[in-house]
């Protein structure tokens, strides 16, 4: 049997790509390798819905399409080493998996915080035991909830504990203002208000220095002295790239794995990453590699990645433009929904209120040299629906590339 396609990573990232080189015409083997022992599962409902306990943890699993039946899945195994040259890969079994095609969808783990203290009562929320741990903590009568970090995971777990009935939920941040980084101060600020109104509490402008208890928290210590009295920390303080079994093959892994425009790996076409782990160049904006951690880039970038691959393995070229995607994210807290399409981030310093206002539903754009890059939107389905008529709007704008 000739070399299969091997697949690092098997969450939501490594099926599409599989299903992806199906679609794509590549009939030989693939063989996908996962470090948890689950089928690919939907990551976003662990800190609203299942958390919530409104949505069962079976109710995640996606079900692969009928062409990857034949795929091999080795889960419950990690991928430790790679040996790009000999063009193969060593599992944590002491196994040695040769490939014709190497698919990079490693994706991300939770950044955890060093400070003194115990570890028993912190968690984080990445996995599915993470919120099967997480759930039952805060379902514990009269439960005081500090979460650490005022991102989308952190206010998605606040505004689920506050609706748990936790007798305190509060965020610690060193910035001033929750979403501060990715939605600008306008959004931010309307954001904050929200959440006090329904229960949250916030420690802002500060971060946390260490943890009070024996065996377990107690309490958290900020920087500036103060102790939050604490039964549950929640850390959610960013994403650390799982891109550790890469070392030695000369890649740039400074921020996740560099990819050239169509998503191949240290220039070498039989190497291709996907998933929140890929850092590339975006056709459609300055062409700056970036990772983007939202849920429609994982089938994004597989699409693309697996049809530039499946071409070379057939011997051809897939003619492709440059990768060029459209992010898109959404994010429900409480009674409301972030919507966004674009890339806000860029347009950080010229934010304008396209419709409506920051009391009620309200859609915001973002632009660059006075071109509109992204669009945000607050409230509820009237201000989604506002932000996806924006969407075509941006689909059509020239690349700034061009």
């Amino acid at each position: 049997m000739s070399a299969p396609v091997v697949v690092a990573g098997a969450s939501m990232a490594g099926l599409r790509a599989a299903e992806q080189l199906r679609a794509a015409g590549y009939l030989g083997p693939i063989t996908l390798v996962g470090e948890e022992p689950h089928m690919p599962y939907n990551r976003p409902p662990l800190s609203k819905e299942v958390l919530a306990g409104k949505a069962a943890f079976e109710s995640l699993a996606f079900r692969p399409r009928a062409a990857v039946a034949d795929a091999a899945w080795r889960l419950g195994t990690r991928v430790v080493a790679a040996d790009l040259d000999r063009r193969q890969v060593e599992l944590d079994d002491g196994e040695t998996l040769s490939y014709a095609g190497l698919v990079v969808a490693t994706g991300m783990r939770p950044r955890r915080l060093r400070c003194p203290g115990p570890l028993r009562g912190r968690h984080t929320v990445r996995t599915l035991t993470d919120a099967r741990e997480l759930r039952e903590a805060l379902t514990r009568p009269g439960v005081r909830v500090v979460v650490v970090g005022a991102g989308f995971i952190g206010c998605e777990v606040a505004a689920t504990a506050v609706a748990l009935g936790a007798a305190e939920v509060t965020v610690v941040d060193p910035l001033p203002l929750p979403m501060a980084g990715p939605l600008g101060e306008l959004l931010a600020g309307a954001l904050l208000k929200r959440h006090e109104e329904r229960g949250v509490r916030f420690a802002l402008g500060t971060g946390v220095a260490g943890f009070e208890g024996e065996d377990r928290v107690t309490g958290v210590v900020l920087g500036d002295g103060t102790v939050l009295p604490a039964d549950v920390v929640v850390e959610s303080v960013g994403s650390v790239a799982n891109t550790e079994w890469l070392d030695g093959n000369g890649l740039d892994l400074t921020d996740g794995v560099l990819t050239d425009e169509h998503l191949r790996v240290g220039g070498r076409p039989e190497v291709v990453a996907v998933g929140d782990v890929a850092r590339f160049p975006n056709a459609r904006y300055d062409g700056v590699p970036r990772r983007v951690e939202h849920w429609s880039i994982p089938t994004d970038t597989a699409k693309h990645a697996a049809r530039v691959l499946a071409a070379h393995l057939d011997g051809a070229d897939a003619g492709l433009d440059p990768f060029g995607p459209l992010p898109t994210f959404w994010s429900d807290q409480h009674d409301f929904r972030l919507q966004s399409f674009g890339a806000p981030g860029l347009g950080l310093g010229d934010v304008r209120i396209l419709d409506g206002g920051p009391e009620g539903d309200v859609l915001v754009g973002y632009h660059q040299d006075g071109r509109l890059v992204g669009v945000v939107a607050l409230g509820g389905q009237a201000a989604a629906a506002a932000a996806a008529r924006r969407r075509a709007e941006l689909l059509k704008l020239p690349a700034l590339t061009a």
